[in-house]
């Protein structure tokens, strides 16, 4: 998967038509996308796409191309993108199978098509994936951190799930794939991408470049906010229950000044508090302020990023 599209060609006669992976020879209709031809069963696309299926109600041309007897439909599809959505057609188990890590390539080809031509399952599935590794719920966030993933990492990856997400709808997935983005890669990348390490970069657009930017700036400001995750610590007060205050309200500001020099995006970090050398009074409600004040940043996360004023705003188009 390439950076940028290729930049579109017109085709001319003398360019060869080449066989794709997926050919069957007793296939009943020839998918074209470029010049790459794919043979495959009418009754297997039109019985899981409603948009061939529709074409069987509208008139046909007098005469239409054709191939060995097999009608020629022509897509304005990348090749990779349709090679991809008929392979997971016709051995759809390891999209199906959660226990199973997906290339990003297949999910972005079939949500791609899968939208265009309303393969409406393989759908489901492709954005089923993208909605578990990037959710709405802050728990479910903390658990795929700690579980295996469904969809293949590699450097990059959650810039390349941004642009999917946004310019295929799906809203919900914007702001933890803004915020793991963030959390992985440079400001710098930002503007320069990421390496994949296949020779291509990954790349965000000026919208989703402004959206980090403003997210970011934001973010920091709020993770020392008095009701947010670190804001405990501006704070003079321990706990009821502290058994040595002059100790604990000294950690307390070291720890502060250590993370205001940091300049690290913690807004939604778990924070380790061993080693922090409190009272086990203070360990226990510092904890209990850190996870109520995640819990407050992840409620405006939209909101950081400009994108709503809610979860509840953000609703994924399929």
């Amino acid at each position: 998967m390439s950076d940028l599209p290729p930049a579109k060609r017109q085709r001319t006669e003398s360019e060869p038509i080449t066989r794709g992976h997926v050919w069957y020879n007793d296939g009943s209709v020839v998918l074209q996308a470029g010049t790459t031809q794919f043979r495959v069963h009418w009754g297997v696309i039109s019985q899981h796409s409603s948009f061939f299926r529709d074409l069987d109600n509208l008139p046909q041309p007098p005469d239409p191309p054709s191939m060995d007897g097999c009608p020629i439909i022509e897509l304005q599809d990348s090749a990779e993108d349709a090679e991809n959505l008929l392979k997971t057609l016709y051995n759809p188990l390891e999209l199906f199978n959660n226990e199973t890590a997906v290339p990003f390539t297949i999910i972005a080809s079939v949500v791609r098509l899968g939208r265009k031509y309303e393969f409406e399952q393989l759908l489901e599935a492709a954005v089923d994936r993208l909605t578990f590794e990037y959710p709405k719920d802050l728990r479910q966030y903390d658990e795929v951190r700690r579980s295996l993933t469904r969809i293949l990492p590699y450097p990059g990856i959650h810039y390349d799930v941004i642009t999917l997400a946004r310019e295929n709808n799906l809203l919900s997935v914007l702001p933890s794939a803004y915020y793991r983005a963030l959390e992985s890669y440079t400001q710098a990348a930002l503007f320069d991408g990421v390496p994949r390490g296949n020779n291509t970069y990954s790349t965000l657009l000026p919208i989703d470049q402004r959206r980090c930017v403003v997210g970011r700036e934001k973010l920091m400001q709020a993770q020392f906010g008095s009701a947010n995750t670190l804001g405990f610590l501006q704070t003079a007060g321990v706990s009821d229950g502290c058994s040595n205050i002059q100790r604990c309200t000294a950690k307390k500001a070291r720890v502060l000044c250590r993370f205001s020099i940091s300049g690290k995006l913690m807004a939604l970090a778990r924070v380790d508090m061993n080693g922090w050398n409190e009272c086990n009074a203070c360990k226990e409600h510092f904890a209990e302020m850190i996870e109520a004040g995640r819990k407050e940043v992840w409620r405006q996360l939209p909101l950081y990023f400009e994108l709503a004023l809610g979860w509840s705003e953000l609703k994924d188009d399929l």
